[in-house]
C-alpha cells in the first residue's frame, strides 16, 4: 500500500578540492532534483528526471555552515564508517560501486497520521536542496568537514503527521546481503537501526542527506538518503534508510544493543566521557590521507549553542 502526502579544525589548501573543479561538477538546474533515478516505485511509470546523472540543484545555506574548509572529495569518499560493506575504512569505497540505490522506497509506519511505503521520489520532490558545511566527528576520534546536500529532516518528518505518542523516531537501513557483503558477518545485528528522541529530530541542525560536493551521494556514503546529525558521533548518521517510525519508546538502536557501554543512545559529542577503550578528550582531524594534529574536542561537536539546551537537567554522563 502506498499513501500519497496530503499537503572549526584547520585544513591545509593541498585538502581542499580546487574552486573551479567542484563548480564543473555540479549544474545548477531548473526545476526539480537532479538525482540519476531510473524509474519511481509504486507505478508512477513516468519518465526519469531528464538531468545529467549525479547534478544536484541547491543553495547554500551558510546559517548552517562552519566557517573551516571542507575536507577533499577523496577524502570523504575513501575513508568511511559502513559496515554493511566491511569493517575497514577501505572497504566501503571498494565493495559499494555496484550496490543499486535505484529504484528505492521508505517504508512509513508507527504513531503517524500518514504511513505507507513511498517512492524516492515521493520523498524527495517537494524539498528544496540546500547544502551545508558541517563538522562530522566519529567515535574513534577522528573528524572531517563535508558539504553535505540535502534537507531538514523535520521538514519531512511533520508530512507524515506524528501524533501526540511519537515520542522518538526510529530509522533502518536497508537488509540485502547480496548487495552488502558486510551483512553476511555476525559483527554487529542487521538491519542496522538507529533513533533520535522528537526534539532532536525536528531541530533544524538535523539533515537528511542526499549529496555532497554538489553530486549525488556516492554509495559508500549512504545513497540514497542517509542521516546527519552534527553534534552526534558519526554512528548516528544511519544509511541506506528504507524505514523510518514513529515511537512511543526509544527504539533498541543496534551499537547501543550491541554494547551499551561503549556506545549510548543519545551519542552526544562530548570530551568529558570516554569511550571505555580510548580518550574522547581529544581528535585528529583527517586530511591529504593522513591524520592531522591532535586537537581538543568541542562540546556537541562544537555546536553547544544550538543544541545544549536540548538536554538540559540531563545527566551527560549517565546519558551518553
Amino acid at each position: 500500500m502506498r499513501k500519497k502526502f496530503t499537503d572549526s579544525a584547520e585544513i591545509r589548501p593541498s585538502d581542499i578540492t580546487p574552486y573551479d573543479r567542484y563548480v564543473s561538477r555540479r549544474a545548477l538546474l531548473a526545476g526539480g532534483l537532479g538525482l540519476a533515478v531510473a524509474q519511481s516505485i509504486g507505478g508512477f511509470g513516468r519518465p526519469a528526471f531528464a538531468q545529467p546523472a549525479g547534478a544536484l540543484t541547491y543553495a547554500r545555506n551558510a546559517a548552517f555552515s562552519v566557517p573551516d574548509a571542507p575536507n577533499s572529495y577523496a577524502d570523504i569518499t575513501t575513508y568511511n564508517n559502513y559496515y554493511e560493506f566491511g569493517t575497514d575504512k577501505s572497504d566501503p569505497s571498494q565493495n559499494a560501486q555496484k550496490f543499486r540505490a535505484q529504484p528505492w522506497s521508505v517504508a512509513v509506519g508507527g504513531e503517524a497520521e500518514v504511513t505507507g511505503t513511498f517512492s524516492l521520489e515521493d520523498i524527495l520532490k517537494p524539498h528544496p536542496l540546500e547544502e551545508r558545511i558541517y563538522r562530522l566527528r566519529c567515535v574513534e576520534a577522528w573528524s572531517m568537514v563535508v558539504p553535505w546536500v540535502g534537507f531538514p529532516l523535520g521538514d519531512l518528518l511533520k508530512r507524515f503527521k506524528p501524533t501526540s505518542k511519537a515520542k522518538f523516531v526510529e530509522f533502518k537501513t536497508l537488509y540485502d546481503p547480496k548487495q552488502m557483503p558486510g551483512q553476511r558477518s555476525s559483527v554487529l545485528e542487521w538491519p542496522y537501526v538507529e533513533g533520535l528522541r522528537m526534539d532532536e529530530a525536528m531541530h533544524p541542525l538535523t539533515l537528511m542527506a542526499v549529496g555532497l560536493y554538489g553530486k549525488v551521494l556516492p554509495n559508500q556514503n549512504g545513497a540514497p538518503l542517509r542521516l546527519i546529525v552534527p553534534w552526534k558521533y558519526g554512528f548516528k548518521g544511519i544509511k541506506a534508510i528504507v524505514g523510518i517510525k514513529f515511537t512511543e519508546r526509544a527504539p533498541r538502536t543496534t551499537w547501543a544493543g550491541s554494547a551499551s557501554n561503549e556506545y549510548g543512545f543519545f551519542a552526544n559529542v562530548n570530551p568529558d566521557v570516554d569511550h571505555p577503550r580510548w580518550s574522547q578528550a581529544t581528535e585528529r582531524h583527517i586530511g591529504a590521507s593522513a591524520f592531522g594534529p591532535r586537537k581538543p574536542t568541542l562540546p556537541f561537536n562544537g555546536y553547544a549553542a544550538q543544541v545544549a539546551s536540548l538536554y538540559s537537567g540531563m545527566d551527560l554522563r549517565k546519558f551518553f
